[in-house]
This record gives C-alpha cells, structure tokens and sequence, in this order.
C-alpha cells in the first residue's frame, strides 16, 4: 500500500513536472522566440486552418487569437492568402520542407521575410499539419540589395568605361578583361581572361611595367605612363595606362590595368606640331623651324668642319601682283614658287617660307660655287612663265646669301646678312643674286625708327630733287633730265633711296612725298623758265599707289596752272608693275595725256613685259632697263634684246632712253643701235638744281 502510494506521489511530481515543462515550452514559444511561428492543420481538399500563431506572429501578421481556428482565406486578405495557399500547397505535394522569401506589407510596417515550412505527418505518412517558421530578415535583404547594387554599379563602369581595364591577379595573369580592352586588343570575349600582362606587352615596354605593377602590389597606384600593346595585324598600339591596386580587407589581391589608346591624341599632336613647323599656305618649314634647325646645325661637334650656306629668296614686284590680280592669285603664285623651289633644290637643301613673299634655302655642306650654281639654277627655272588666272606670268628672284663658317656663326647674325646682301641685290636692279660682304649694311636696321625719321622729313624740309641729264646720242645737246628723290635725315644722314622709297611706299607716305616733288620739280621748271634758259623737259617718277589715285590728274594740272608751266615740260615715268589693270591704266593715262604730259615707261624689259600694252597705251618713251645696259659687252642675248626694244620702239614712233650708261663702249653700242637718248654715269651723277644750271642749261637767245 504504501509502495503504491508513493508511486502514486511520483506520478503526481512527475505528472508536474512535465506539465511546468510543458508550460516553460510554451511560454518560451509563444512569448519569447523572436521568430514568428504559425502551425496550420491541413483539411481535406488541401484547405489550410489557423491552429496556434506565437506572440511574435500575432503581433507581426496583424492576427488575433480570434483568428484562430479560421481559414488561411478567412484570416488574410485575399492576395496574401493566394500566395501563401501556393506554399503550403507545394508543401503538401513533395512533403519536403519548402523555404522561401516574400515582402509583407502592413498598416504600420513592413519586412521581408524567410520561411520555412515543415511538414508534420500522420500514422497513413500524410500531412496533417504544416509548421511555418518565419524570420525577419529584412537587414539581411537591404544588405544584399546593397551590394547587389554596388555590384552592378561596379559592373557598369567596368563594362561601360571609355578605357580598356584587365582586372590581374598578383602574378600578373588577366582574371577580367572589359569590352572595350577586346575591342582594343580586337581579342574575343574571353579571349584574354588566363593570359599572363608580358604576352599583350611590347618586351621593352613590359620592364618598365613591371617596375610599376609592383609597386602598385604594395597598395600605391602609378601615375600615367606610355607602353605599346601588341595587336593581331603585327602592329603595335601606342597606349597610355595606369595601374590601380584591388585591396580587400586590406590586402591587396591584385590590380586593375586601366590604358586607353593614344594614338588619336599623337595625330592631334603630330597636326599641332605640324601647325607649329610648317607654313599653313605652302607646306613648306617656317622660320620657327629655320631657327631651330640652325641652332641644331651650329650645336654638333661635327659641324665645326662643314660648311653651308643661307639663301634669302624675295619675289620681285610681288606686292603689284597681289593688288592686280588679288590675295587668291597671290595665294596660288606662292604655292607655286614653293614648289618649283622644292624641285629645284630636291635633296640638297631645305626650303623654308620666311613670310609674306621670302623664302629661305638652307643648304648643307655646300661652298660658295656649290651655292653658286644652286642659285643659278634658280634664276633659270623662274625663266619659265607660271601660269596662273588663266595668263602667263613671268616672277623674278632676288637672293642674298652668307656662308657658314665666314659670314657669322650663329643664326640670327648669318640670317641678317643674308638679308643684307637681298638688300644690295635690290638696290642693284634685282632678278640676281649676291653674296655677303663686309661693306654691305643691314637693310632698314630700325624700321620703326625710320618711318618716324620719314614722317617728319617733309616737315622739316629734308628732302631734295637732283637732277640726272638725259644727253642725246645722234647731236650730244641735253634738252631732259629725270628727277631723283634724295634725302638728307638729320639724325640718319644720307639716306639711299632704295632704303625709304619702298618704306614710303608700304606707309602710305608716298603720297605727300610724291606731292612735294611735283611741286618741287614744277617751281624749278618755272624758276629756270624765269632765268631765261632754254626750256627743258623734267621726268618724275610716279609710283604704283601714287598712280592708283583716281584725282592724280587733276592734282598735277593744278600744280602745273599754278607755276604756269607747259604740259609738256613734265614727264611722267610709270613702272610696268603699276599697268597690270589695263582697263584702268588706259584710262588714267589718256587723262594724263590729254593734259598734254609727256608718258614714259621705266624699266622697260622688267617684269611684267607685255607688247600688247605698247599698242594700247599713250606712251611717249621707253627707257632701257640699266640691267639690260650694264652687260650688253658682255652678254650677247642682253645685246640682242637692247637691240630689240630700240628697234621696236622706233617702229612704234617711240623715243628710247637706256638707262645706267657708265662705258664708253656702252655708248659706243647705243649709237650703232641708234638709241635716241642715254643717262647713266659716263655722262653725269644726279646733281643739285644749281649744279645742273651751272653745267648744263643756256640761255635762251
């Protein structure tokens, strides 16, 4: 009795027990597991009824304990219902835990989260009832979707970026390769990934790389750098790139190659620096690259036993070209001079277009007969016309030339007396060339100087007409004399006309200058008419923009009203260059002729020789260019073409004078060829009005 009673006693506390245990396990789901817990009893035809939801669940899912015991489509809203219907559904049907993730959207919040539904089966091996744990885990989602984010973030910069990125391990082996680093390579997709960097490298690229790519293995990425990567047409690919370490958590695993093709920057470059070289109109160097290159020369060791020489080139008459037939025309004769200079010299000089219409040669290893011969062989291919605005024309070059080592050793200096013997050759008649020397001065050394000198020169009464005679070849008598322009500067002396005719010209200063010496010359024609000396006839030179001045008519005519002069003392003397528009030549000169002037052409044989104008102009005289006088002695084909323009302008009714006569010989020459009238040296220097009255004028009887 008592042994059944005590083991009465011990069912009793063990019957306690189990049911504080039981309460334990119930207060510890329902109240503190944090996980939501729900437990649905499956009914015939797959209908799911609420039986137990935890605390958690309760007061996440907005159930009540009155919902359970309802079904899953009386407790939810209709479209929840559905979704979990589907779950438990699958459940049922594979009886294997099924765990999946849904977005729950309530009045005060929402979560995400994870479920696993576990299968609970009967005695027949059916289920009976289904226990759904549910997690919260919408950290978890937000963290993921984070890097999801980044990842795809990363993904698109890697894929879409402009450069070319090879993503390396530590021994340099390509673990990603972006689409534009297989466009650049032109590899297929995959086709780099497992090649190791020193395959796609030029070898002596690769040294310098790899002096890089360490140093980027120990966490510090490389500034720009250039290399050459091999393509699959044999050629190489000039590539600019920089390295950037890949460090995860804090370890550097490898690095991203980042490079990107230069070569349309070098063609951007190569333009610019050919911008920065070459003359834009004639392609050829230009005075930048000169300076360059001689500096260059001088420099080498090597050069202190060659020699070479400079060669100043300037289009003569150039600026008359331009005004007659325009900038576009002039623009095309430029471009032609250059080439026919390019043809001529081929391979032993350089060609360089200092501006405007001078070109510069730079001839190496070349001595004075070396260069000699080049220049002459320039002279003769401008011989030939250039055919241009549907015409021919015919341009002469003057050339200077120094030599290296005898004319200075260094560029700026070599290039002055360069300049300095064009000066001369100018000064001398141009259409030739001469050497550098020791006598020759800088042509207009201070331009700026001058101009100023030239503008207060009128002002200051420092100009003056000398007087040349023109002496009659058939009778000896002096009846014409041709005026010169001289000018005596204060501050710069004797100044040669050659120096400041051209500057007055290119000023505008011309203009006042021509004035005064109209006026001049007709106040000395009316003070030696006053003097009673027989009356004489005095030539002014009228140059190209004096002659461009639609009112010079009646300009001259109210100087000759004024000093009451015959028209027919007064000459007027126009270069050929002045007379390319025909139309508006004709025009002023049957204005100026109808005035009773006596007309003149200068320098007749020069330039722009043309014989039509001979019948279409008003000329009176032509006057023999000096260059064509100074070697009639001596050059039969300049004797010919003297004898030429004597014979042609008697047929024409015109007088001839040959002008620059300094030899007996010369005169001799003239005579037999029965030219009317020469000036030049033999006879007399240009002389002061008062020295020209003491020696040449009579009285009138």
């Amino acid at each position: 009795m008592d042994q059944l009673k005590h083991r009465n006693e011990a069912w009793l506390q063990a019957s306690s027990i189990e049911q504080d245990v039981e309460k334990l396990f119930f207060d510890i789901t329902f109240k503190h597991i944090k996980d939501m817990l729900f437990v649905m009893k499956v009914e015939r035809g797959l209908v799911f009824r609420y039986l137990f939801a935890n605390e958690s669940g309760l007061q996440r899912t907005e159930l009540t304990l009155e919902d359970m015991g309802s079904l899953l489509q009386e407790a939810l809203p209709e479209e929840k219902a559905n979704e979990l219907q589907q779950q438990y559904e699958k459940v049922c049907r594979e009886k294997r835990p099924v765990q999946y993730r849904d977005l729950n959207v309530y009045a005060d919040w929402t979560f995400y989260g994870e479920t696993i539904l576990t299968p609970v089966f009967n005695e027949q091996g059916e289920v009976y009832t289904v226990v759904a744990v549910t997690r919260d885990v919408t950290e978890t989602v937000l963290r993921e979707d984070a890097l999801a984010e980044n990842e795809e973030r990363y993904r698109s910069m890697f894929d879409h970026n402009l450069d070319a990125i090879l993503s390396l391990d530590k021994d340099g082996v390509i673990i990603q390769a972006n689409p534009n680093a297989h466009a650049l390579l032109e590899q297929c997709k995959n086709a780099l990934v497992g090649k190791s960097i020193d395959e796609l490298m030029n070898a002596q690229d690769y040294v310098t790389f790899s002096r890089h790519f360490e140093q980027t293995l120990h966490g510090t990425a490389t500034e720009n750098f250039d290399c050459r990567f091999h393509h699959p047409s044999n050629k190489e690919i000039n590539c600019q790139y920089k390295i950037v370490p890949i460090i995860v958590k804090k370890e550097t695993i490898g690095a991203y190659l980042i490079f990107r093709d230069v070569e349309p920057q070098m063609d951007q470059i190569r333009k610019i620096r050919h911008m920065a070289y070459h003359d834009q109109l004639t392609g050829l160097y230009n005075r930048k690259k000169l300076l360059i290159d001689m500096d260059r020369t001088l420099t080498e060791d090597a050069i202190r036993t060659q020699r070479f020489a400079i060669l100043t080139i300037d289009l003569d008459r150039f600026k008359y070209f331009n005004d007659t037939f325009g900038h576009s025309a002039g623009d095309l004769l430029l471009q032609t001079v250059a080439d026919r200079l390019r043809s001529v010299v081929s391979e032993e000089a350089v060609v360089y277009r200092q501006g405007g219409d001078e070109f510069i040669l730079f001839m190496f290893n070349a001595d004075k007969d070396q260069t000699t011969r080049t220049a002459d062989r320039i002279l003769d291919a401008f011989q030939e016309p250039f055919v241009l605005v549907g015409q021919e024309t015919y341009v002469t070059p003057s050339m200077g030339i120094s030599l290296y080592p005898e004319d200075g050793d260094d560029a700026e200096m070599l290039l002055m007396r360069a300049d300095a013997a064009l000066h001369r050759v100018k000064q001398k008649g141009r259409g030739h060339y001469q050497f550098y020397k020791l006598n020759m001065s800088y042509p207009m050394a201070n331009v700026v100087s001058m101009e100023s000198h030239l503008r207060k020169a009128l002002v200051r009464g420092e100009f003056e007409i000398h007087y040349q005679p023109q002496v009659n070849l058939l009778d000896g008598k002096i009846s014409s004399f041709e005026a010169l322009l001289r000018w005596r500067s204060r501050e710069l002396g004797n100044v040669s006309p050659g120096d400041f005719i051209m500057l007055a010209e290119e000023t505008g200063l011309i203009l006042p200058i021509g004035d005064w010496v109209f006026e001049e010359v007709c106040r000395q024609l009316a003070e030696w008419k006053r003097s009673g000396f027989e009356p004489v006839r005095v030539a002014v030179n009228l140059s190209p923009k004096q002659f461009q001045q639609h009112d010079l008519p009646q300009r001259i005519e109210r100087k000759l009203t004024k000093y009451n002069i015959d028209p027919g003392r007064l000459e007027i003397e126009i270069t050929e260059g002045a007379m390319q528009d025909t139309e508006e030549t004709i025009q002023i000169l049957h204005r100026l002729k109808s005035i009773g002037l006596t007309i003149s052409v200068d320098d007749f044989g020069k330039g722009y020789s043309s014989l039509n104008y001979l019948k279409q102009f008003p000329l009176d005289i032509l006057k023999i260019d000096q260059s064509f006088v100074r070697e009639i002695l001596t050059d039969k084909k300049n004797a010919a073409i003297t004898t030429t323009i004597i014979h042609l302008a008697q047929a024409l009714g015109l007088e001839v004078i040959a002008e620059g006569v300094e030899l007996v010989q010369q005169v001799d020459f003239l005579q037999q060829a029965n030219c009317q009238k020469a000036q030049g040296f033999y006879f007399s220097r240009p002389l002061h009005a008062d020295e020209i009255q003491e020696q040449f004028l009579l009285y009138a009887t």
